[in-house]
């Protein structure tokens, strides 16, 4: 069950079966099963309060995942900063929902087991997103 719910900023607009289709289907690309996925849109000040609280980072992300898979079927809750997203979209020229997409994902990939704490590990995340978001926008 994929949940959406927005903390302090107003829910985007988003084809909600669509993208839980989407993950649904590349999380199977992994040989995983969709369990309990929450994807919370918050705002800058709620994701610096996790980052601090959790890691212990004084900074802005555009996403913080926390992983409560098990084996073969991902969970978890995925705090998106619609804020960051926002500017990102801006920052690198592509529009709203393609970024915010790009971090959803990004987060799904997370649950499926993908790193990205190394350069090699940046990479294979950077590719995994884009093949995902080939199929999207098919």
């Amino acid at each position: 069950m994929i949940l959406y719910s927005a903390i302090d900023v107003t829910m985007p607009k988003l084809p909600k079966r669509k993208i839980s289709n989407w993950i649904k289907q590349i999380a199977a690309n992994y040989q995983k099963r969709v369990g309990e996925v929450s994807i919370i849109f918050c705002s800058d000040a709620k994701i610096l309060e996790l980052n601090d609280k959790y890691l212990s980072h004084d900074y802005y992300t555009d996403i913080m995942t926390f992983d409560y898979s098990q084996t073969e079927v991902i969970s978890g809750d995925i705090f998106i900063s619609t804020d960051t997203v926002r500017s990102n979209a801006d920052k690198y020229k592509t529009d709203f929902f393609n970024e915010l997409s790009r971090v959803i994902i990004h987060g799904i990939l997370h649950l499926c087991g993908l790193k990205d704490k190394t350069s090699l590990q940046r990479r294979k995340m950077k590719k995994a997103e884009n093949e995902a978001l080939n199929i999207i926008k098919q």
